[in-house]
């Protein structure tokens, strides 16, 4: 079985997909994709049409959209182990990977992280305004998920789900806005899951 993923490695969706790899054991080859251009190129476009990032290329077989290749290869590769058994929890998972994908990634990352980390990089000014307007439904999302896990010690209990795989690319970024502790401020047990997941060593590796 040969296993390609294709993104840049900076991509929150890339690496919650590379973190389930790598808890997994898997073998694959990570094949580079410039979201800037290159993710538009005919090539790209015929595995993903909506230009996306990730894509993963499973002997021929090309799957997109983040939560379906992360369900695929978690029965794959890993015997669905980081999917709960249990009906309520893995509806809870997929709540908080809804809740990332729809509340949490574009205020957090496109909003603060782009403004506060990337347009300063590039010699812009940061936008105040747009950065204010994005604490506030981050901090909803944050508490969200604070009100729905069990953080023992992971979000949903004594194992690592795809939900905390979810979790942990966007507060990779988060974490190194200053607006991150105003986030988290009513989030006591988040915090202390992401003070003690973010020095795991599968983490350091994918997003290190």
């Amino acid at each position: 079985m040969t296993l390609t993923v294709y993104g840049t490695p900076i991509s929150v969706y890339v690496r919650i997909v590379r973190l389930l790899l790598e808890e997994a054991g898997a073998d694959y080859q990570l094949q580079s994709v410039d979201i800037f251009g290159e993710n538009r190129s005919p090539d790209y476009l015929r595995k993903n049409p909506f230009g996306k990032v990730p894509t993963i290329e499973i002997d021929g077989e090309f799957l997109y959209e983040t939560a379906a290749i992360v369900g695929y290869l978690d029965a794959v590769f890993a015997s669905s182990k980081f999917s709960p058994a249990e009906p309520l929890q893995l509806a809870r998972m997929r709540q908080m990977m809804g809740i990332v994908d729809s509340h949490l990634y574009a205020p957090a990352i496109q909003s603060i992280v782009i403004q506060r980390l990337i347009v300063p990089s590039q010699g812009g000014q940061t936008d105040e305004n747009k950065v204010k307007d994005a604490i506030a439904p981050a901090k909803t999302a944050a508490e969200a998920i604070e009100s729905l896990g069990k953080f023992n010690p992971y979000l949903l209990g004594s194992n690592l789900t795809i939900a905390d795989f979810y979790v942990i690319p966007v507060f990779i970024y988060l974490a190194k806005t200053p607006e991150f502790a105003e986030i988290t401020s009513e989030t006591p047990k988040l915090r202390s899951w992401w003070d003690s997941v973010s020095q795991h060593p599968t983490v350091q590796k994918v997003c290190g």
